[in-house]
């Protein structure tokens, strides 16, 4: 269907040519490394997964040519690619939507569609681009995960809501959990604060009514547990 519209023709027609194979992987490998810098922007990111970025199209776009229309071999390869999420982290929402991009790129590359691969890193970096600049999506540097420890003869319910109306525009108990033989309660929030930094004397507020025991804050995590 592709083919019927100008400029989206194949270069590969029923056999791949060491050429068609060569200009194919060369510009996957470009599209993945322009996709790595596109989610390196404004994001911290580690140097594994950027590599992995820059080589994925041209894994991926091998793979659809060594498939080549081989109802068996995609089965195969199917399967194998489903084992590789038993060997890996999750990530960020972010990040699953950047390696799908570079799936996308590998298909359309390894189906010899060189123009509509260009054209979609285009358009989806541009949006990611954006949408980054923009900070679209919520105030997301300001999200905190906070954790204090309170003596179990303390009714940790309403404790600190005037704490967080002054520091905090919004507050969320997660999770609670006793240590120490019970003696103590880790209580597990989710705030986002009213700044960018946490205030000196937010903590130095909660530690007096804690009797000065533990208390952390530090980035936003949605895997994190006590």
């Amino acid at each position: 269907m592709l083919e019927t519209i100008t400029g989206f023709s194949s270069i590969i027609d029923n056999t791949i040519t060491p050429a068609s194979f060569l200009i194919c992987t060369a510009v996957s490998v470009v599209l993945g490394i322009l996709t790595a810098l596109v989610y390196m922007f404004r994001n911290r990111c580690s140097q594994s997964f950027a590599v992995t970025l820059a080589v994925l199209p041209a894994i991926v776009e091998a793979v659809i040519m060594l498939v080549n229309g081989n109802i068996g071999a995609g089965v195969a390869v199917a399967g194998a690619f489903s084992l590789v999420r038993f060997r890996s982290a999750p990530g960020t929402a972010k990040e699953i939507g950047t390696i799908f991009l570079a799936m996308a790129i590998g298909l359309a590359t390894g189906m010899g569609y060189i123009t509509l691969a260009v054209l979609l890193f285009a358009i989806i970096a541009a949006c990611m681009l954006v949408l980054s600049a923009v900070r679209f999506g919520g105030r997301e540097d300001t999200l905190r995960t906070l954790k204090i420890t309170i003596p179990e003869n303390l009714d940790y319910e309403g404790m600190f809501d005037d704490l967080f109306a002054q520091y905090t525009e919004k507050a969320e108990l997660e999770k609670v959990k006793t240590s120490n033989m019970g003696t103590l309660f880790d209580l597990q929030y989710t705030i986002a604060l009213k700044s960018d930094r946490v205030p000196k004397k937010f903590i130095d507020e909660i530690r007096v009514r804690n009797g000065n025991l533990n208390v952390s804050c530090g980035r936003y995590s949605s895997g994190e547990s006590l």
